[in-house]
């Protein structure tokens, strides 16, 4: 990754006066919290609803209702200028009846993430200044889908408060590493645990001296967006090519930060059968005998000379020696980086390429862990393509290039809780 001496200036993070619950015990956290609005299903967003009348996803996903949905469906973009300003409406209602106070002072928070496999994640919430065209500050990865940024773009301006934050991956800083070593050690101010077990602890600073320690340090660095495009460049749209700052966690590159998951394809209405068909004409298709959840489990973690796994939920078909003639699918004038990943191979190759499918979230859903890629696909009479993940360094090298991986291509882990630090502008 560039640093800042290299590539004109780093990350300008200012301490902001957040907007957080207040009632703050473990126990209200957790029912008034949130996943990220990207991975909640319908379902989930019922459930989350019904577990407490203050639940943020009234806020981040106000244009779902409680009832009735396929619960098979995503909400991912579904904000319209009505539901936006259902959202803006809520979070006054919180505001004005003290649901939701605002700090006296602005501050920093020291984030930690702790998984249950013992895993360890800490960054710092901070409002980010948006970059100018051209700065290296702050480098995507990813492509974006036009309708889910007007979304977040319309939620931002009417509640004009960053509900979520986006992740940034930064390079190392010294001066930042050390006033984190020092702030863990004090006992948290916000805590609380999700549902798959990871623990979230928030340390408030508002110490001047740290707080330019920080501000220091991050000057330094430059970073890619592990997680929020799209909140990105709503923040962006919002802005209009003005100032403008957005909410972020910014976690170092490399130990102490962020791991990279795959995200899965799944195509509903497509069979098995045909799906292998068309993919022979590229590919060579191997049937794999065996439970397709076991197979395709060990498939993820373990490398192999396999490209992808298809798979209906229950039959499972290895795809490997991809030929010329889908190799030249790829854009020759991309750089590199961008063409060796697996992920362009399955997007241009395979799913636009011989399966003939258009870039649309209708048409080619996401999943983000395996189980929930062969419920889909199994639900929709449909198939899924499961991918290996890249490599952080992987991602780092297309950001640098100027290049962009296929939406939804990465799934940086673990993922703030939302919810636990608004940021009003």
């Amino acid at each position: 990754m560039p640093s800042s001496s290299a590539a004109g200036p780093g990350l300008r993070v200012h301490p902001f006066r957040a907007l957080t619950y207040a009632v703050a015990t473990p126990e209200q956290l957790a029912r008034v919290s949130s996943p990220a609005y990207d991975l909640v299903t319908a379902a989930g967003r019922r459930r989350l609803a019904a577990a407490d009348p203050h639940n943020v996803v009234r806020l981040i996903l106000p244009g779902t209702s409680d009832a009735g949905e396929d619960e098979t469906s995503s909400p991912i973009g579904d904000c319209d200028t009505g539901s936006a300003a259902r959202a803006a409406r809520t979070l006054a209602a919180w505001r004005a009846d003290g649901v939701l106070v605002t700090d006296a002072a602005p501050a920093l928070w020291c984030y930690r993430m702790s998984s249950p496999d013992g895993e360890e994640t800490v960054g710092w919430l901070g409002a980010v200044e948006l970059p100018p065209d051209g700065s290296t500050a702050v480098l995507p990865h990813e492509d974006v889908f036009a309708p889910a940024v007007e979304g977040r773009r319309a939620l931002l301006a009417a509640t004009q408060t960053d509900l979520e934050p986006i992740v940034l991956a930064h390079d190392p800083s010294a001066e930042v590493a050390e006033v984190t070593a020092v702030t863990v050690r004090r006992p948290p101010d916000l805590l609380v645990t999700d549902a798959d077990g990871v623990r979230h602890e928030l340390r408030r600073v508002d110490d001047p001296a740290a707080l330019d320690r920080l501000s220091t340090g991050f000057a330094q660095v430059a970073s890619v967006i592990a997680d929020g495009h799209h909140r990105f460049a709503a923040a962006r749209a919002h802005a209009a090519g003005g100032p403008g700052r957005v909410l972020a966690l910014l976690t170092p590159m490399g130990p102490g930060g962020l791991r990279v998951q795959a995200i899965h394809r799944v195509v509903p209405g497509l069979d098995l059968a045909r799906a292998g068909r068309l993919a022979g004409t590229g590919f060579t298709v191997t049937p794999a005998d065996g439970d397709a959840e076991e197979i395709a489990r060990a498939w993820v973690r373990a490398p192999g000379a396999e490209c992808f796994l298809v798979t209906d939920g229950r039959g499972v078909l290895l795809l490997s020696s991809p030929d010329d003639a889908v190799r030249r699918r790829i854009p020759r004038d991309a750089p590199v980086s961008w063409r060796a990943l697996d992920v362009v191979l399955a997007h241009h190759g395979l799913l636009t390429g011989l399966w003939g499918l258009p870039d649309d979230p209708s048409v080619v859903r996401i999943a983000h862990d395996v189980p929930e890629a062969l419920r889909l696909a199994r639900e929709l009479d449909g198939v899924a393509l499961l991918l290996r993940s890249s490599s952080p360094a992987d991602v780092a090298a297309v950001a640098r290039d100027g290049a962009r991986m296929p939406r939804k291509s990465t799934l940086f882990v673990p993922k703030p809780r939302t919810g636990l630090v608004l940021f009003p502008h």
